[in-house]
């Protein structure tokens, strides 16, 4: 090759080629989202196999939840020393071996490890699809790519909702689980042959880190104040609609609220609807305002905690245009966290960024583990049950982590203007903003 030759950018990169590493990386995510999201369809099923109580039951989103949190910031220092491509693809084999272990149990310690398998592999497979969209796309368009690529790979719900189900009610549990984890099998080669971690002619990556650099640039990362940012960000925007989905929405909705086991599904359909609209919509806010992505992460925040008053203030049930309005404001939840996302690619250099994504990627998943835990505690010590009136007082719980997030907010904030400043770039305050356009 010319050595004067320029390097190629992923601007100048064949378009047909962008796309196609992206379709195959989403379509492992949203393979992923689908293990993830599988035992919810099952658990009835899981009960009879299993012989489990519903508090046991419960316990496997708990213990999925907690295995992917803690995992986070290991896979995030894994995807800096070995790239993303080799992390998808063992993660969607883990997921996989998950599935299978499952499809094949008949004890209670063999399911919950075969869900830890999939924890696993789930955790691997988030942070590391969103670099492959860093590398590959021009950084203008990333904030709108990670948005779509965090959006679709939620239809993965809709693949354990209904084909998965099909299986599982038709021919049962163990060619139900097998088909999932052959599918798992499949993504896995399409990356392997399709997925590069950088495009061709892209400067390499700096060699491989020792473990005392590793220490040392996990420090740095968590000392860069909009990698604080974002982990606030993340926390204070996903949880609510993170536990609302995965656990406490239908039996909310139906023991609750009074709704049949239809409309609650439908309301969870909305929710992914929604979400999928919403979420280019925040990328292209975030790409075009930068400097004042908190802002819409604060109203995020504000409208969640003040539609969640409002249901809860009015005695059960609510009426069906709450619920709606409740379930579209949850919605923007996963839109607002990727915002956190946004923080750590944009304040770490390119080396730091799997390990910065992954220390944002803990603070959602933790406070939905930690919310999940305290409403069914909540719960389980109201002598009413699943009640009216117990879940009123069980969703209060949500405050306390919104008050904690937003005051991390505002902290990390302030520090990193103070950084920006320091480098050159001057945030002026939002009220002389709005005065300069009103001239």
């Amino acid at each position: 090759m010319d050595a004067l030759a320029p390097t190629p950018t992923p601007a100048q990169t064949p378009s047909r080629r962008i796309w196609a590493v992206w379709v195959v990386a989403l379509s492992a995510y949203l393979v992923g989202v689908m293990h993830r999201t599988s035992f919810g369809v099952a658990g009835l099923e899981a009960a009879d196999r299993f012989a489990a109580p519903p508090a046991v039951l419960s316990g496997f989103v708990v213990l999925q939840l907690l295995v992917y949190a803690s995992l986070q910031i290991p896979v995030g220092v894994l995807l800096d020393r070995f790239g993303a491509r080799r992390l998808v693809v063992v993660g969607a084999l883990t997921m996989a071996a998950g599935q299978v272990a499952l499809a094949l149990a008949t004890t209670l310690p063999l399911a919950i490890a075969a869900r830890v398998l999939v924890g696993t592999g789930d955790a691997l497979t988030f942070i590391s699809v969103l670099a492959v969209v860093t590398a590959w796309f021009p950084p203008r368009r990333v904030p709108l790519m990670t948005q779509l690529t965090g959006l679709l790979g939620q239809l993965g719900q809709v693949l354990s909702a209904i084909p998965l189900a099909a299986l599982l009610y038709g021919p049962g549990w163990t060619p139900a689980f097998l088909s999932a984890a052959a599918l798992g099998v499949f993504v896995a080669v399409a990356v392997l042959l399709v997925v590069r971690n950088r495009p061709p002619g892209a400067a390499p990556p700096p060699p491989a880190p020792s473990p005392r650099e590793i220490v040392d640039g996990l420090k740095k990362s968590w000392r860069e104040p909009g990698t604080r940012l974002g982990l606030w960000t993340h926390m204070g925007t996903q949880f609510s609609g993170t536990v609302f989905a995965l656990l406490w929405g239908v039996p909310y909705l139906v023991a609750g609220q009074g709704l049949g086991a239809g409309q609650a599904s439908a309301l969870l359909a909305l929710f992914v609807g929604v979400g999928i609209v919403a979420g280019p919509l925040f990328g292209e806010f975030t790409a075009r305002h930068p400097l004042r992505r908190s802002w819409l992460v604060l109203a995020v925040i504000g409208v969640t905690a003040g539609t969640w008053t409002v249901v809860l203030a009015v005695p059960p049930p609510a009426p069906g245009w709450l619920l709606v309005a409740l379930v579209v404001v949850l919605a923007l939840g996963g839109p607002g966290s990727m915002i956190g996302f946004d923080y750590a690619r944009t304040f770490n250099p390119g080396h730091r960024q799997g390990t910065a994504v992954g220390i944002v990627n803990i603070g959602g998943f933790l406070a939905s583990l930690l919310v999940a835990q305290a409403v069914g505690v909540v719960l389980g010590l109201s002598a009413g049950g699943y009640s009216p009136e117990a879940f009123r007082v069980a969703w209060t719980v949500q405050y306390a982590v919104w008050a904690f997030a937003t005051v991390g907010i505002l902290v990390a904030r302030r520090r990193a203007r103070r950084k920006l400043a320091a480098d050159g770039v001057v945030v002026p305050p939002l009220r002389e903003v709005l005065a300069r356009r009103r001239r």
